[in-house]
């Protein structure tokens, strides 16, 4: 007697097949290009933000471009000079309602990227990473780390974990 698997099993495993056919045929013609946006902090402290976190924005960024690169698996796709004046002119990436994706295709990438810091306080603080395709906008990948403390060693470490332990081993 033949068992039929449950539907919602096999409705997973059809998603599944789709998610990462879709992903393997890409890999197969190369590197996926990501067009990162960058880190936007959202402080929610009564601290104002500091010089120091303005740095560590920078700093989490080419963390998160050069541990891309490294993997062998994705390039940081250039963007160009309008498409950079555009970007400055418009409102912050996590209130433009999808902006990042239509910046892009513009920039001829696969992945659209971005990220968030929210400082809590200077104990307190959250990393959080937004990828999404570009054809159709669905999710590729989000995550988030907490770190204790508001040094460039806490933030760097962060990221790191961020990508190392869940991006890079998942992708």
């Amino acid at each position: 007697m033949k068992r039929q698997l449950p539907n919602i099993v096999r409705a997973a495993a059809a998603g599944a097949l789709l998610l990462f056919g879709a992903g393997a045929s890409q890999a197969a013609e190369g590197k996926l290009k990501v067009a990162f946006f960058g880190f936007e902090l959202i402080n929610t402290s009564p601290e104002p933000v500091g010089e120091g976190e303005r740095r560590r924005i920078a700093l989490i960024g080419d963390v998160f471009a050069k541990m891309l690169a490294d993997s062998g698996r994705y390039e940081i796709a250039p963007l160009p000079e309008a498409l950079r004046r555009k970007i400055a002119q418009s409102a912050e990436i996590t209130g433009c309602n999808g902006c990042e994706i239509e910046w892009a295709r513009e920039a001829g990438a696969d992945i659209a990227a971005f990220g968030t810091v929210q400082k809590v306080s200077n104990l307190i603080l959250n990393e959080n990473i937004y990828m999404n395709r570009v054809d159709g906008g669905a999710p590729f990948f989000s995550g988030s780390v907490d770190i204790r403390g508001n040094t460039d060693e806490s933030w760097s470490r962060g990221m790191k974990y961020l990508m190392g332990e869940y991006f890079l081993k998942q992708r």
